[in-house]
């Protein structure tokens, strides 16, 4: 059962590690060159960007443990509120603070990573030199 459990977790962590790319408008320029002439453009944006310093948001490592450890506390906090209701603070704040770790992790598997609009707007701008239109992220 734990086994499963830890193999699904897994599974749902790495689907959530895909990241947001531009989304490009089929432009005369995409359609002579290619989608796959595109990527690799979108790839060298990215770089340059990464290359220039500018944060794109985070690790996906540390946007991780932040959730989990957010929830692990808000979790501890809430049960120990809970369990001292009904005589047992310990308790109450131990399952709290697993319930609420649960709950962070799985809020960072299943939410989209976000880029800051810095990043997104340098890789925008360099694909526009490049000759494309980006519409939006995804």
């Amino acid at each position: 059962m734990v086994k499963t459990f830890f193999i699904l977790v897994v599974a749902l962590a790495v689907e959530g590690c895909a990241s947001t790319r531009p989304v490009l408008y089929p432009n005369a320029h995409l359609t002579s060159v290619g989608s796959e002439a595109a990527e690799r453009d979108i790839e060298s944006c990215m770089e340059l960007a990464d290359s220039a310093g500018i944060d794109s948001g985070g690790s996906e490592a540390g946007r991780a443990a932040a959730g989990t450890a957010g929830g692990a506390a808000i979790g501890a906090a809430s049960g120990a509120v809970g369990g001292a209701v009904v005589g047992s603070a310990g308790a109450g704040s131990a399952i709290g603070a697993a319930s609420g770790a649960v709950a962070g992790l799985l809020n960072w598997i299943f939410s989209k990573p976000k880029r800051s609009s810095a990043y997104e707007n340098f890789v925008n701008r360099c694909l526009e030199e490049r000759g494309y239109q980006p519409v939006g992220w995804d």
